[in-house]
């Protein structure tokens, strides 16, 4: 029995090491940014004070003073936008996802916005998440 305690404290301390090394962000400054993030910024966000920048080994991040925040990946180019309270600018949607949306939920806005590999994934303010393939199919709706 004393064995399988001593045993399952080191698990968790493993474990817990492991996790902490899984969140390696390290602030930057916004110069320090991809030229390509940068210019997003000063489009879309340039009203937004970054309250913090952040480099992982894969990707950066901008979180705003009012809670908004951005990823992008490592050349710079936006893979989520989080707008919390707000609204996800419009010329940043592709026009099939906002004519899906419009279509199916007519009086949600998108507050959320994540591209991938397989796809998007939007998140509307009524709390609906919506999944759309590389085709801009709806795939996925969850509540």
């Amino acid at each position: 029995m004393k064995n399988i305690k001593i045993l399952m404290m080191a698990m968790m301390v493993v474990g817990m090491s492991f996790a902490a090394k899984a969140d390696d962000d390290r602030v930057i400054t916004f110069q320090q940014l991809p030229a390509a993030a940068q210019a997003f910024h000063k489009a879309h966000f340039s009203k937004n004070v970054p309250l913090v920048v952040t480099m992982d080994w894969d990707d950066y991040t901008i979180v705003y003073e009012s809670g908004e925040k951005v990823e992008f990946d490592r050349n710079g180019e936006w893979k989520d936008i989080d707008c919390r309270m707000s609204v996800v600018p419009s010329v940043l949607v592709p026009e099939q996802i906002k004519a899906a949306v419009k279509t199916t939920f007519p009086a949600a806005s998108i507050v959320k916005i994540d591209r991938n590999r397989r796809g998007y994934e939007v998140k509307l303010n009524n709390g609906m998440e919506v999944e759309f393939n590389r085709a801009f199919q709806v795939i996925d709706i969850d509540d």
